[in-house]
């Protein structure tokens, strides 16, 4: 594959803060997800996806089939997947719908989707590499399938490493307090936060907290403060979480 022209996509993302253009197109009886810098800033994002997809690979995480860097700028193709983004996030807002969807599942199809999130960022840990603007908008559900993966984790970079600005890219919902002070350490402690706060979003609804104490308990030690007193990596938290139901 390599041309993936913007004027046969079947749809366009094009209100993204991100730097990047992004449509759907079908090309060869597929259909991909093409993901275009407009900037720098993007093409430094893209750079890092391209580093995170060389050295992690999980059935979870959907990952860029083809990279194509000419005169028009770096492009990352992926496959096509159905699907909802949980939290959809452009220039104009965020348009929550399939999240408060998703929260009315039934709860092992949650605890699953959740599995499914916990188990890729094992992957991500292992690789050494430690979450960046993780949030909703990185969660594709498919309610078919009752599948979740794992899109735009561009941001990923090698850990641990020290905040040389005043803070990272990110949602504050989902964000720990050293990803906003300059010279703070960012390590897995700090993906343990982000993961807490991804439980806590998923199993909460607008009626209240849907899982159990002992879920609820993991949250809040996973998103506690002082990075100390959290979980002490990624692997630590998952099987905690998996001590907290029965498959």
């Amino acid at each position: 594959m390599s041309d993936v022209p913007l004027a046969s996509a079947f749809t366009v993302f094009d209100a993204q803060d991100s730097g990047c253009l992004s449509y759907g197109v079908e090309s060869g009886g597929h259909r991909w997800f093409v993901k275009k810098a407009t900037t720098p800033t993007a093409r430094l994002s893209l750079d890092r996806s391209i580093r995170l997809h060389a050295a992690v690979e999980h059935a979870a995480i959907v990952r860029p089939e083809r990279v194509l860097d000419g005169p028009d700028g770096l492009t990352l193709v992926y496959p096509w997947h159905d699907g909802n983004v949980l939290n959809h996030a452009t220039r104009n807002g965020s348009d929550r719908t399939a999240l408060a969807r998703f929260q009315r599942l039934p709860l092992p199809e949650v605890v699953a989707a959740v599995d499914a999130i916990l188990d890729a960022h094992v992957a991500v840990t292992a690789a050494g590499f430690v979450a960046v603007d993780l949030y909703d908008g990185c969660f594709l559900y498919d309610f078919d399938a009752r599948r979740m993966r794992l899109i735009d984790l561009d941001e990923y970079r090698l850990g641990p490493f020290v905040l040389d600005a005043d803070r990272l890219p990110g949602s504050r919902r989902y964000m720990a307090p050293e990803e906003f002070v300059r010279g703070a350490v960012i390590d897995q402690r700090t993906t343990v936060f982000n993961l807490g706060r991804t439980i806590h979003q998923l199993l909460d609804s607008p009626d209240g907290w849907r899982g159990s104490p002992a879920q609820e308990r993991l949250a809040t030690r996973a998103t506690r403060a002082t990075p100390v007193d959290r979980y002490p990596d990624v692997v630590s938290l998952t099987a905690a979480w998996h001590s907290t139901w029965t498959p």
